[in-house]
């Protein structure tokens, strides 16, 4: 079995988007762990991954307008990610070059606080994952309705190339619209706010949907060339990225146009862009849309699908998960993941947007305890990329965001919660009745020979403080 080798106090912290040269190796010999399942994704397909994890565009971001006027708006999308997309995005680079492997965000939790709230942190963040992907198609369906109103009624490498060329058209006429708007700018719009008629329940959701999934990418660690020097820079990247592909089409778009909040909602832009430039750039807008949903669709697919993979390599899940096709996809994962997004998919955009939201804080209090628990436990253990604070500032970087998601939670509505709440007493007894068809080998469980005992450096970290 692998092990990741200890560093001692050798190490040190570095910046984001750049490497120390730590190696995740085996207690044998020098070769990395991973398999060459198929060709790896490199930095710039992984940049727009991360892209159509998280964002895919402004597409979705209407309904903060809505819930809250400009000023509200615009400034949530700065502020917003300072709590939340920052500390989200760095933990997930130290963890994700920890374990540089397609379990993610599973390994991390089960390395920190055992297989059981491991298997839970994965049964949680899956789900969230096929209902946040259950939204595009509700989201593509509303921007096609504001243009044909009669329908109202109704290989990861290739993949990451893809989102390169889909995000670049998803992008592109926000651009255009931002340059048409320059002469009918008017300041004083952005400065709109009536703090007695936010709703905050939509205005919170809809911050917290459009900046969250930064940890979704460490499920394709495994996938990543060299992921201890790509990971990070890529996620530094793709955070500037985002934000700015919200800020500049909300502060054109508002500023351009008088504001009518309650038009303010998912497909919206399409409008805005036909009073701004035309019926040709509402197409356009359209038009991107559409690629754009299709870019996050097969995104949180990949990811979805890949984390099942990775926890049936790690023996969470019976090992038929583990199956891929010739070409490296996760056949039996892509089966599962897509059948629940067609289950799901009947839903109003609001709904899933607060039921994917409720189970992903569940997973998020679970990562920041891991994240913290490791800091304490395996200090030692080499991090390619670490977060330059200590345990206390790793503790207090985890706090805003805790706070966060207990405000978004308690927000929530008594229906959503007790659906949610509903999905995650599954996953409790799941677990165990997954161990018992184990133990009576009614299914078949594996670990992979491949990966590293992601207890053996807590073990020694705990080893030498004695």
């Amino acid at each position: 079995m692998q092990k990741l080798r200890e560093a001692g106090n050798r190490q040190t912290s570095i910046a984001m988007g750049e490497y120390n040269g730590a190696e995740y190796i085996g207690m044998n010999d020098s070769s990395t762990p991973r398999q060459n399942h198929s060709r790896k994704v490199s930095v710039l397909p992984l940049i727009f991954l991360i892209f159509y994890e998280v964002s895919g565009g402004p597409f979705g971001v209407e309904d903060s307008v809505r819930a809250a006027g400009p000023l509200l708006a615009l400034a949530g999308f700065l502020i917003f990610p300072l709590i939340w997309s920052v500390p989200e995005a760095l933990i997930t680079a130290e963890m994700g070059t920890m374990f540089p492997e397609n379990g993610g965000y599973v390994v991390w939790v089960s390395s920190a606080l055992g297989p059981f709230w491991g298997f839970q942190q994965g049964w949680m963040k899956w789900l969230s994952g096929v209902i946040d992907n259950a939204l595009y198609p509700v989201l593509f369906l509303d921007y096609l309705k504001s243009g044909i109103p009669a329908l109202g009624g109704g290989g990861l490498a290739i993949v990451g190339w893809v989102a390169v060329l889909l995000g670049i058209f998803s992008i592109l006429p926000f651009v255009v619209m931002g340059f048409i708007s320059i002469p009918k700018l008017s300041p004083k719009r952005w400065l709109v706010a009536d703090i007695h008629t936010v709703d905050w329940n939509l205005y919170l959701n809809t911050l917290f949907w459009n900046l969250n999934y930064w940890d979704s990418i460490s499920t394709l660690a495994g996938e990543v060339e060299n992921p201890k020097k790509t990971l990070p820079k890529a996620l530094f990247y793709a955070l500037i990225l985002v934000v700015l592909g919200y800020f500049f089409p909300l502060l054109t778009s508002t500023g351009a146009i008088p504001l009518h909040r309650e038009s303010w909602t998912d497909g919206y832009f399409a409008d805005v862009a036909k009073i701004l430039g035309g019926v040709w750039l509402g197409w356009w807008i359209q038009g991107a849309a559409a690629m754009s949903n299709m870019g996050m669709f097969v995104a949180e697919m990949s990811s979805d699908s890949f984390q099942l993979l990775g926890m049936a390599e790690r023996g969470l899940l019976p090992e038929f998960f583990a199956r891929r096709s010739r070409y490296g996809t996760p056949l039996v994962g892509i089966l599962f993941s897509a059948s629940g997004v067609l289950m799901l998919s009947w839903l109003s955009f609001q709904e899933i947007v607060a039921a994917e939201n409720f189970l992903y804080c569940f997973g998020m209090i679970l990562e920041f305890i891991a994240f913290v628990r490791l800091r304490v436990i395996a200090s030692a253990t080499p991090r390619p990329f670490k977060i330059p604070v200590g345990t206390v500032g790793a503790v207090l970087m985890c706090v805003p965001p805790s706070i966060l998601i207990c405000v978004v939670l308690a927000l929530s509505s008594l229906k959503v919660a007790i659906v949610s709440l509903a999905a995650v007493m599954i996953g409790l007894i799941l677990q165990p009745c997954l161990k018992y068809s184990e133990k009576k080998s009614w299914l078949r469980f594996s670990v992979s020979d491949d990966l590293p005992d992601i207890h053996t450096a807590a073990r020694e970290d705990e080893t030498l403080i004695d």
